[in-house]
């Protein structure tokens, strides 16, 4: 049987042609994923939003938020004041704006602290493994079994509130869920046979841990990242609220509710509800766009 088509004699169509001739299509890169999931670009127009308000928001806000008008106490959601003023005749929505800043700052910076500080710890347990997984992990277990809020308290006692120490406190806190993450992933790592191989070469254990799983482990990091971040904005919040953290006159979400949550049974509901539909929705943005990215890696 002859493998060639007689003269004259039809060939296969073109459009067959070109699609044996085709190149095999390349998967689509995770950024061009997650560009295709409403709930990320969702979560993250909503980021977008509070960190131009937290860079710009002096430059934003239509007032001062420190200015006192004794004469608008209390003042309803109007043209002159969207969002009313509190009980200092201080504008609210001037102070939802710039009090993204320090929670922001704050949420963030103690995320990475925590992310940098655990990963390490869980390279460490997972891969050295022997006494050094086990005292360590001891302490680990030691420092989940105490409430957050406790052991936050301690701390902030200690040494006193501040920035710094709300994001060395918030970082603490997160570090051994982090590490606990991390030696889990490496542990499955170090089964596998790239690392069994390295090992015969002579590498060492820090050159293997920073090089070859590393790596492999970015994708659990940045997913805990994120979930942390949220959590990290409700505790900044949460402390503050207590009085544990960002002092007044700052505007801050968490203070500015605690300040102003005793006139709820008059009618001034305004004072309240802003702040915490602003810690509401960053949460809920920040939470969206980790959904969207643990989708991605796990597809």
């Amino acid at each position: 049987m002859s493998l060639t088509a007689p003269i004259g004699s039809p060939g296969p169509p073109a459009a067959e042609l070109a699609v044996a001739r085709a190149p095999a299509g390349r998967p689509l890169a995770p950024w061009r994923l997650l560009l295709r999931r409403p709930t990320f670009i969702a979560g993250a127009a909503i980021l977008l939003f509070w960190v131009v308000c937290a860079v710009f928001g002096s430059a934003i806000a239509p007032h001062s938020p420190l200015v006192q008008q004794l004469l608008a106490t209390n003042a309803a959601p109007s043209g002159a004041h969207w969002f009313g003023t509190d009980q200092l005749g201080r504008d609210v929505l001037s102070r939802v704006i710039v009090g993204s800043r320090d929670i922001l700052l704050i949420a963030v910076a103690a995320t990475v602290l925590g992310t940098l500080l655990g990963t390490a710890l869980g390279l460490v347990m997972g891969y050295l493994g022997g006494i050094i997984d086990i005292l360590v992990g001891r302490v680990v277990e030691a420092v989940l079994a105490l409430p957050v809020v406790i052991v936050a308290f301690l701390f902030i006692v200690a040494l006193g509130p501040s920035t710094v120490t709300l994001i060395v406190v918030v970082g603490f806190v997160f570090t051994p869920l982090i590490a606990r993450t991390v030696r889990s992933v490496v542990l499955v790592e170090s089964q596998l046979d790239y690392l069994s191989s390295a090992r015969l070469l002579g590498e060492k254990p820090v050159h293997i841990m920073i090089v070859e799983i590393l790596p492999n482990v970015v994708p659990a990091v940045l997913v805990e990242f994120t979930v942390r971040l949220g959590y990290a904005i409700f505790a900044v919040a949460t402390l503050s609220f207590l009085g544990f953290g960002v002092q007044p006159p700052t505007p801050d979400w968490g203070s500015d509710i605690a300040a102003n949550y005793g006139v709820l049974p008059a009618g001034y509901w305004w004072e309240t509800l802003f702040p915490a539909l602003a810690i509401a929705s960053l949460v809920v943005a920040v939470n969206l766009v980790t959904d969207a990215i643990e989708q991605v890696l796990a597809s």
